[in-house]
Formats: structure tokens, C-alpha cells, sequence
């Protein structure tokens, strides 16, 4: 890749960032979303009668591109073939960049078991790929790697036996190569209680049928560690499941979701904003191009 194809490259993946989808959502209007028109070139692609959708559409199509592939294209797959492809958000939830031990899972979708997957696009180093496997595998029963046709070999040599190995094709298509093994038992308490909050902690303890410690709230943290170590790990990771998909629910966005092009659905996921501001996501999609080539300077 020149330096003005990678230039070209990082203008067109920031489309997909949440500060672009919080400023459309909270001000319909995103200065941002113009200055990345002509930083892209793509203002100068399209016509200005075409929408803000469009140039959406056409960014996700250049990131699609196996020598230009970016991480979100395969965060756009996971979100549009797996969550609302086999699931559904009234019975599934998603989170993205979850912090796991000293990593960052880059998604987690929730529905009967805790699933992570990891993604090492064409551009991606497998280097710290064996220390992410290992802090996932002690939080979540299903452990997958999603990689570009390059990473294949590599990865499936790398990993153990229980972790999926998915390929996305060069017609973005996912193939499971090796299945993942569903092993909650494989996890570790201390660990999944190190990735929730203290509030989620509660819901935990009290789903189970503990009673809360009665401590000051300075105290709480290592009382409700002390009892999350005495449980077993397939009762800490099944509640955790529970908790989280509570907590994290997207059941509310149900409704908005397929009004969004499928290259919008990941990012407006993992983007806090509310059911009006996703109504408002929805509608600003259809302004003209020459309007919202304005934002950049009104």
C-alpha cells in the first residue's frame, strides 16, 4: 500500500468511529463526517445529489477490499451475519473493545453462552495474539479468532484445539474453519469478576443467592471478591452471561436496526446513544451530500 492509498485508508475507517455517529445522532450534523468527505476523496466520487448513506456505502465498500480491509469490516461481519444473523438483539447483546484482564476483546456477543471473538485482519500482527487467547479463555466459555485468508496457517497452528478459527473470505464471507468448544468450566471466577462492574457484581451474587456482604461501599469490592472466589466457574460464568446481557442489553434498538445500511448496524451498536438520538442517526442518513458538505464550516 503507497502512502497515499494508506492515507486514503485512515480517512475512510474514521466514517465508522463513534465520535462521527455520536456528532449525526446528537446534532444531525457531523463536521467531522464532511472534513473525511474530502480527506477520502469520496465528496468528489459521488454527486451531490447522493445522501449521506451513500457515502457511508461507498467507504464500507472500499474497506471491504481484501488489500485495504480494515478491523471494522470484520466487526461489521460479525455484527450483520452472526448477532443479527443467528440472533436476534431481544435475545442476544453485543459489546466491543471489552476489557479483558490487560486486553481488549474486540466483540462479545452474549446469548445462551459468553462467545469473544478476536480479529486479525490482513494488516494485523499475530504477536500478542497467544496472551490474548489465554486472558479470554479464563472469562469466556467460547473463544474465537476471525483472520484474513494471509493469517490462516499461522493462527490455526497458534491456537489450541478449543479456540474457533473463522476466515473472512475475499467475498467477505465467514467460514468456520475450526469449531470453538463451549467449555465454561474452563473459566475462572477471580477473572470474571475482574470484567464487571461492582453493580453487575451485586446482580451476580444476589442471582445466585447470596447474601451482599454488609459493608461501607469502600469495602464492597474485596467483599464481593472474597464470595465470587468461593464460586464454582460454570455457576460465575453463566450468571455473568445473565448480568451482562441486563446490563448491556440492545433490546431497546431493536427497533431502529434494520433501518440502518448493514455497514452502519456495528458502529451504531457499540456507540452509548439513545432510542430518539438512533431515530435521529436514521433520518439524517438522507441529506443531501452538497447540505452535509457544509458541516465542515457552519
Amino acid at each position: 500500500m503507497n502512502n497515499n492509498s494508506a492515507i486514503r485508508a485512515s480517512a475512510v475507517s474514521r466514517f465508522f468511529s463513534g465520535t462521527v455517529i455520536k456528532e449525526l445522532s446528537k446534532t444531525n450534523r457531523s463536521p467531522m463526517f464532511a472534513r473525511l468527505l474530502f480527506e477520502s476523496g469520496i465528496g468528489r466520487e459521488l454527486s451531490d445529489s447522493m445522501t449521506v448513506s451513500d457515502a457511508f456505502e461507498c467507504a464500507f465498500g472500499y474497506l471491504r477490499q481484501t488489500e485495504f480491509r480494515h478491523e471494522y469490516a470484520y466487526k461489521a461481519a460479525l455484527t450483520h451475519k452472526i448477532l443479527l444473523g443467528r440472533h436476534s438483539l431481544n435475545t442476544a447483546s453485543m459489546m466491543t473493545e471489552f476489557r479483558v484482564g490487560r486486553c481488549k476483546a474486540d466483540v462479545v456477543i452474549l446469548n445462551g453462552t459468553g462467545t469473544v471473538y478476536e480479529i486479525k485482519s490482513e494488516r494485523d500482527s499475530l504477536s500478542r495474539l497467544e496472551r490474548q487467547i489465554d486472558e479470554y479463555r479464563r472469562v469466556f466459555a467460547s473463544v474465537n479468532v476471525i483472520v484474513g485468508e494471509n493469517h490462516l496457517a499461522s493462527v490455526l497452528d497458534a491456537v489450541p484445539s478449543d479456540v474457533g478459527v473463522l476466515r473472512l473470505s475475499g467475498r467477505y464471507q465467514i467460514s468456520e474453519i475450526q469449531a470453538a468448544q463451549n467449555i465454561p468450566s474452563r473459566t475462572d471466577s477471580t477473572s470474571i469478576f475482574d470484567v464487571i462492574n461492582i453493580r453487575e457484581a451485586a446482580l451476580i451474587l444476589s442471582d445466585l443467592g447470596y447474601d451482599l456482604p454488609d459493608v461501607p461501599n469502600t469495602q464492597r469490592y474485596q467483599a464481593y471478591l472474597k464470595v465470587f472466589r468461593t464460586i464454582p466457574s460454570t455457576k460465575a460464568h453463566c450468571a455473568m452471561v445473565k448480568a451482562l446481557k441486563k446490563t448491556r442489553t440492545l433490546t431497546h434498538l431493536a427497533p431502529f436496526i434494520q433501518d440502518l445500511p448493514a455497514s452502519l448496524q456495528s458502529v451504531a451498536l457499540s456507540t452509548k446513544i439513545s432510542s430518539n438520538e438512533f431515530g435521529n442517526l436514521v433520518e439524517v442518513l438522507s441529506v443531501p451530500l452538497a447540505k452535509a458538505k457544509g458541516w465542515a464550516v457552519s
